[in-house]
């Protein structure tokens, strides 16, 4: 059951929209609803510009930074990239590593193996920079916690710089320098770059301090928007700017790693869409930390070699199939567990475990139960007496202050609002689920787990044609805080026979409303089957998009939500 939220734009703002676009109203709340107040102002918003990026000497500390890492490049001093294994982590520090060599330093990656080190800096990763005669160890997508590592780092003399963008713990590590807009005292105008973007920024300052073409780390925003897309932040100001021009460059990419990806995920020739880097691209490139050495997804993004490339993503490829066969065994004995030991009427939230689950695979899984059951979802897989955990939140439940209300329980724990990590003993583990079952329950409300459909506004199916569909292309990268517009048509009937389709989870039929028809999907919706042979009328919460099949496009209503006409939205 979903809630239906029709936004509420001011009327005044709608109305000046719709006047000085000449457009219809149900565009111009659309325009409303993503902050644009005028025709002047649309323009930074439909057309992103580099030069619109902020100046990374805004961010703290970033001078002491960037001076270090050109200090290190002029003087020929190794630098090695500590990069976390997830999307973010490889294709911020492919970025970093391309960028770097071309600006003339020593630099090479190293990723920590998931299972043996962990998440986050670690003593192995330190070893082995001690052994490539590093002197600097430049983070990416982690570190802001690492208290104990980066001393350890410093007791054998190497420097560490820091570039992420999780939420900070009151006490920060004694590194060289610290680069995360989310720190307290940090002015920086944008917060919610991905950790590839924060290494981005580091780049950007390096090419100016040693008075190189930043072009040589723009050149590499096709990495940065894998990173940006996979981690799920949102698409507005620099991110949007970044994908904007990404995804062209992506599109063109002349990388052998890039190219092999697109040809193995069937993307070449096919429009390029932040769902389709996060859904078809960013799982392969995970493949290689989640079921292996994560490193060859770095080899495969920054190799000069075609055949190579070719090589390293079809062996991602097939280790991915691995990856979902294993990923669905798990959340089918997740969704048993859930059924058999949750009291689903009571607990607002889900905490599970058991041995032998893929550590790899628990944070794909912690989603996927989420979604299932709109909980906070913590996955945790054990190993004799650790548990490894991954947790997914729902809106109104901060996953990481409420874990820092469970520290006592956990060995330790990171991430951001709506995505987390943890580790913790067995021991600790019924009193851990105990305490956090107690802050949800106390936290969330019955309301607040019923999903929510945020609705731009209420139209009838003829205003849907040629400028419609190319002003529904222009709003786009899509992704969160910028997510394709929604809409509600009443009093809609079905015409024609519809059809269960798939696995007969997923209903097809013909949406008629007022002479105008257009065919529609509804994924997981078979439930709805009833409302659709009745002969009655519904009402629809859609988007509209253009499907591609066999060389032909056509307009498509994919379907979120279906209700009798007349029924309580909310």
């Amino acid at each position: 059951m979903s809630v239906w939220n029709i936004k509420s734009p001011d009327p005044q703002t709608v109305q000046r929209l719709q006047k000085e676009f000449n457009a219809p109203e149900i565009m111009a709340r659309v325009m409303a609803n993503r902050g644009i107040s005028s025709l002047t102002d649309s323009k930074s918003f439909f057309e992103p510009s580099l030069a619109d990026l902020h100046d990374p000497f805004g961010m703290l500390n970033m001078n002491t930074a960037a001076e270090n890492v050109a200090y290190h490049i002029e003087h020929r001093k190794p630098i090695m990239i500590f990069g976390d294994y997830d999307v973010d982590g490889i294709t911020g520090s492919s970025m970093l590593y391309l960028t770097l060599k071309a600006l003339g330093a020593e630099a090479s990656v190293y990723i920590p193996d998931r299972k043996k080190e962990g998440y986050g800096l670690s003593k192995a990763g330190i070893d082995r920079a001690t052994e490539r005669g590093a002197t600097l160890i430049i983070t990416c997508d982690c570190g802001i916690n690492a208290v104990d590592a980066v001393d350890y780092a410093n007791s054998k003399n190497i420097e560490v710089v820091i570039t992420d963008h999780h939420t900070p713990d009151p006490r920060l590590p004694d590194a060289f320098a610290i680069l995360n807009p989310k720190q307290n005292d940090c002015e920086y105008p944008f917060k919610g770059l991905c950790g590839g973007g924060v290494a981005f920024k580091l780049a950007s300052a390096v090419a100016e301090v040693l008075d190189k073409d930043p072009l040589l780390a723009y050149q590499h925003l096709d990495l940065v928007t894998l990173g940006t897309a996979a981690d799920i932040v949102p698409l507005k100001d620099e991110n949007r700017i970044i994908i904007y021009h990404g995804l062209k460059q992506l599109k063109e990419t002349d990388s052998p790693g890039l190219e092999a990806l697109l040809e193995t995920s069937n993307l070449v020739d096919k429009e390029l869409t932040v769902g389709r880097l996060l859904f078809q691209i960013a799982p392969r490139i995970n493949a290689a930390g989640r079921m292996g050495d994560a490193n060859r997804a770095v080899q495969l993004l920054t190799t000069e070699d075609f055949f190579e490339a070719t090589q390293l993503a079809r062996a991602l490829d097939n280790e991915n199939r691995s990856r979902r066969a294993v990923q669905q065994t798990i959340v089918n004995e997740a969704v048993l567990m859930v059924n058999n030991e949750v009291d689903l009427e009571n607990d607002k939230a889900i905490v599970l475990w058991k041995e032998g689950w893929h550590s790899g695979i628990i944070g794909i899984v912690a989603s996927r139960i989420k979604e299932e059951f709109y909980r906070p979802t913590v996955i945790i897989s054990l190993d004799g007496d650790e548990g490894k955990g991954s947790a997914r939140s729902i809106r109104g439940f901060d996953l990481y202050e409420n874990l820092a209300r469970c520290a006592q329980h956990l060995v330790g724990f990171g991430g951001h609002p709506m995505a987390a990590g943890l580790t913790i003993s067995a021991p600790e583990l019924e009193s851990f689920r105990k305490e956090f079952y107690t802050i949800a329950d106390s936290t969330l409300s019955d309301d607040d787990l019923v999903n929510r459909l945020d609705i731009d506004g209420e139209m009838t199916l003829n205003v849907i044609n040629g400028r419609f569909m190319d002003f529904i292309r222009k709003l786009s990268p899509y992704g969160p805080g910028n997510m394709r517009p929604a809409f509600v048509s009443t009093n809609v009937t079905v015409s024609g026979t519809p059809r269960l389709v798939g696995k007969g989870n997923h209903l097809k039929f013909a949406a008629r409303q007022n002479g105008t028809s257009y065919d529609a999907i509804g994924f997981n919706l078979a439930d709805h089957y009833q409302h659709l042979i009745t002969g009655k009328p519904i009402d629809l919460v859609y988007v509209v998009e253009e499907n591609e099949w066999q060389g032909r496009k056509t307009i498509q209503l994919n379907v979120r939500d279906i209700k009798p006409s007349g029924a309580d939205h909310s």
